[in-house]
C-alpha cells in the first residue's frame, strides 16, 4: 500500500484535536448555516475556536461532577454534536453516541445499559426529553440541550460558563491525562438481527484507525467535506476525526432532498456516505444525462478518455466538466462504506473523473479494515488491508471463501457486559467479522456476503443473497430488493429462492404510466429470468414479490432481513 509519507501516528483523539488546532489554527474547521426564512448566514468555526469550546465545555461538564462519568449524545449531525463528542473524549468521559430516530423504549433501554450519568440532545427530541425526565428510570443526572430552550441547560450557556471557570485559572479538564487503552466510547450496533450489542472502544483503537486511512487516503487540507454520515454511526464519528486531522473545512448537509444543491452551495470537494446515497447521486447524474439524450455521447466519450488514459492522458475532468459542474463543479474524492457497493456505480464516477473508492469494516474494528486507495484498486473488491491490520480467511470452502478475521490495534476492548457474546468473536486475538469473503492472489479482499444471511439449499450449495441483490437492483424499474429464501411447500427441507422488490414509483411514473402493477410485475419478472440465464441453475430465482412500500431498514439503511421475512410470511 502506497504510503503518504508526512502522516504521523497518535496515541489518542486528545493529540489529534490539538496537533489539528495548532497546525491549522486559523483554517475553517466547520461552516454553520443560519436560515432565517429567506434570510441566510453563515458561521465560519476555525480549529482554534472549536479546541476552545472543546475545552469550555469540558471544563463545564467537570464542574457538574461529571469527570470519569458517562455521556450520551444524540442528535442530527451538527457542530454542537462535535463539540460534545470531542468534549467528552479529550476529559476522559465515556462518550455514548445514540441514534436519534430510536423509539422511546429503545432510546430509554440504550441510557440504563449504558449506565449513562448525563445526555446532552438536539432539541427536536426535547419532548421525549421530558418523559424521560419524569419517569425516572434512568441514572440521568442532567440534561443538555444542543440549543437553549427553556427548561433545561443549554451547550452554549456551558460554554459560556466554561470561559469563566477557565479564566478564572480553572485547569484540571485541561489538564487531563487520557488513558489511551480504556474503554472511552460506548457503542451500540444497528443490529440487523437480534438486540443491539455495545461495543466498547478506547481512544487507541480510534486514533490508530485514523492514521492508517491518513496514511493512504488522498484527504487534503485544501478539501471541503459534507458530513452525511450519521455521527452516531462509528464510520460517521470517526470520519470526521479524520477529516479534522487532515485539516478539512466541513459543512453540514440540509438533508436527503436538498443534497445536489448543498454541493453546488458549498463547492463540496469529498463526499462519504453509505452506497445507497451514492447510488442515488450517481442515478441523478446519469437521469439528466438520458433527458438532455446524451447517453450515446457520454458512453464513447468515456471510451476516448479512457484509452487516453492508457497512454497517461487524462482529460475526464474537462470532457465531463457538465456533469460535474452540477454536482457543484469541486467534486473529486467520493468514499462508500457501511456496505457492499456496487462496482458499477464505483466505475461510472471513476470515468467521470470523480476519485471513487470503497472501504469496509465495523463497529467492532473502529471501523475500516480494508479499502482501495489510488494504487488499489480492482472491481468488485474493497481494497487491501489497513497498513497496521492483517486479515485473514478462516474456515475456507473449496473455493477458497470462509469467514473473515482481522487482527490489529483498532480492534474493540469486547461487547459491553456481553461475555460469552465477547468470547464468540474475539479469539486469540483475532476478531471474527462474521463475514464471509475471499482474499486473491493479490491481497485483494472481496466480501461474498454475511454468514447469518447466506441460504444453504437442501443439496448443500450456499447462496449469497447480496451477490445477486446488487444485480437485480440495476433493473431499471428496481428501486430496491432484497434475496431470501421462502420455505418450499413440497419439501420442509428445502427453501425456493426468492426476491421481494420494491418497484421504482418515478420510473413507472414517467416511462410505465399506462401500466398497472400487475404490468410492471411482469416487465420486472422477465428480466429477472433473463439473469437467470447468466446464472448455474441453483441460483435461479423461482419467485418474487412487488412492493411499492419501502424495505424495513436500520437508520444505516441496512435491511432488516429477519423483520422482511416475518412480514412477508405474514
Amino acid at each position: 500500500m502506497k504510503m503518504q509519507t508526512n502522516v504521523k501516528e497518535k496515541n489518542n483523539i486528545k493529540e489529534i484535536v490539538y496537533e489539528a488546532a495548532e497546525k491549522y489554527s486559523s483554517k475553517i474547521a466547520f461552516v454553520i448555516k443560519h436560515q432565517e426564512k429567506t434570510k441566510v448566514d453563515y458561521e465560519n468555526i476555525t480549529y482554534k475556536r472549536l479546541l476552545e469550546d472543546i475545552n469550555k465545555l469540558g471544563t463545564s461538564l467537570y464542574e457538574l461532577g461529571m469527570k470519569g462519568k458517562r455521556i450520551a449524545v444524540i442528535g442530527k449531525n451538527r457542530y454542537e454534536w462535535v463539540v460534545a463528542h470531542l468534549a467528552n473524549l479529550l476529559g476522559s468521559i465515556v462518550s455514548i453516541p445514540l441514534d436519534k430516530d430510536l423509539q422511546y423504549d429503545e432510546l430509554e433501554s440504550s441510557l440504563i445499559r449504558s449506565k449513562a450519568d448525563c445526555i446532552i440532545f438536539d432539541e427536536k427530541l426535547e419532548s421525549m426529553m421530558s418523559v424521560i425526565k419524569s419517569n425516572n428510570k434512568t441514572q440521568l443526572k442532567e440534561y443538555i440541550c444542543m440549543s437553549p430552550i427553556e427548561g433545561f441547560k443549554s451547550v452554549k450557556e456551558l460554554i459560556t460558563r466554561g470561559e469563566e471557570l477557565l479564566n478564572k485559572g480553572e485547569k484540571d479538564y485541561i489538564e487531563n491525562k487520557i488513558n489511551d487503552n480504556e474503554m472511552n466510547i460506548l457503542l451500540f450496533t444497528s443490529g440487523t438481527t437480534s438486540k443491539s450489542k455495545a461495543v466498547m472502544l478506547s481512544q487507541k483503537n480510534i486514533a490508530s484507525n485514523i492514521y492508517a486511512m491518513q496514511c493512504v487516503e488522498d484527504i487534503r487540507d485544501t478539501d471541503t467535506n459534507i458530513a452525511f454520515l450519521p455521527f452516531h454511526h462509528i464510520f460517521g464519528s470517526t470520519c470526521i476525526i479524520v477529516m479534522l486531522a487532515s485539516g478539512v473545512r466541513t459543512v453540514f448537509p440540509d438533508g436527503l432532498r436538498y443534497i445536489k444543491q448543498n454541493l453546488q452551495e458549498y463547492k463540496v470537494t469529498i463526499f462519504v456516505g453509505v452506497p445507497i446515497l451514492v447510488e442515488a447521486i450517481y442515478k441523478t447524474i446519469m437521469k439528466e444525462v438520458e433527458k438532455q439524450g446524451k447517453t450515446k455521447v457520454i458512453k464513447t466519450a468515456v471510451k476516448v478518455s479512457n484509452a487516453l488514459r492508457l497512454f497517461k492522458i487524462d482529460i475526464r475532468r474537462k470532457l465531463f466538466k457538465q456533469i460535474i459542474d452540477a454536482l457543484g463543479g469541486e467534486l473529486r474524492f467520493v468514499i462508500s462504506g457501511g456496505a457492499p457497493a456496487d462496482p458499477l456505480i464505483s466505475k461510472g464516477f471513476n470515468n467521470l473523473g470523480i476519485k471513487t473508492v470503497q472501504g469496509y469494516g465495523l463497529t467492532e474494528t473502529s471501523p475500516v479494515i480494508a479499502a482501495e486507495d489510488d494504487y488499489h484498486m480492482r472491481s468488485g473488491s474493497v481494497g487491501i488491508a489497513m497498513n497496521n491490520d492483517i486479515i485473514e480467511i478462516a474456515n475456507k470452502d473449496e473455493n477458497g471463501i470462509g469467514e473473515i478475521r482481522v487482527k490489529g490495534p483498532n480492534v474493540m476492548l469486547g461487547y459491553y457486559e456481553m461475555p460469552e457474546e465477547t468470547a464468540n468473536v474475539l479469539k486469540d486475538g483475532w476478531f471474527y467479522t462474521g463475514d464471509l469473503g475471499y482474499i486473491d492472489k493479490d491481497g485483494y479482499l472481496f466480501i461474498t456476503g454475511r454468514s447469518k444471511n447466506m441460504i444453504v439449499l437442501k443439496n448443500g450449495k450456499k447462496i449469497f443473497p447480496e451477490e445477486l441483490e446488487t444485480l437485480v437492483n440495476r433493473i431499471e424499474l428496481v428501486e430496491e430488493c432484497m434475496v431470501f429464501g421462502m420455505p418450499d411447500k413440497n419439501d420442509k427441507n428445502d427453501v425456493k429462492l426468492s426476491v421481494k422488490v420494491v418497484y421504482n414509483k418515478e420510473v413507472a411514473k414517467e416511462k410505465y404510466k399506462d401500466k398497472n402493477e400487475d404490468e410492471l410485475y411482469k416487465i420486472i419478472w422477465d428480466e429477472i429470468k433473463e439473469l437467470n440465464k447468466t446464472f448455474p441453475r441453483y441460483k435461479h430465482i423461482q419467485n418474487m414479490i412487488l412492493s411499492d412500500e419501502e424495505l424495513i431498514k436500520t437508520t444505516t439503511k441496512k435491511i432488516k432481513r429477519q423483520e422482511e421475512i416475518k412480514k412477508i410470511m405474514k
